[in-house]
């Protein structure tokens, strides 16, 4: 997992870089906002993560992470399949949320798999 922060922290760099250089209008700009937030937060919650105090809070924290990573590739999938931004680098970061999607859905259902969350249920 340590190579998560790294990745993440690219996956924010990369995302403000492309949100720098979309197409401007009523649409895109509304995206854009929603990609400034959520793309810097999918690092933001695994490095809290990092810190977390118990399995619960680490767990709680990889569950942002998730849903923030999800937003990401939906927003992406609506730049992408609307055509407002088809761009190969839009293709790649939608992927790249989609599998960042995919490993932490993987790290909360095995921390659910060892008991942690059950209070929050």
């Amino acid at each position: 997992m340590g190579d998560l922060l790294p990745r993440t922290k690219k996956f924010a760099l990369d995302v403000l870089a492309f949100t720098r250089k979309m197409p401007r209008g009523m649409e895109e700009d509304g995206i854009r906002r929603q990609l400034v937030r959520s793309g810097p937060s999918v690092g933001a919650h695994y490095r809290a993560a990092q810190r977390g105090r118990s399995k619960d809070d680490f767990l709680y924290k990889i569950e942002g992470a998730l849903e923030e990573a999800d937003e990401s590739q939906y927003w992406f999938e609506l730049l992408v399949d609307s055509g407002m931004c088809a761009t190969p680098a839009a293709q790649a970061l939608r992927k790249e949320a989609g599998e960042l999607t995919a490993i932490f859905s993987s790290i909360a259902k095995k921390m659910k798999e060892k008991g942690a969350g059950k209070r929050r249920s």
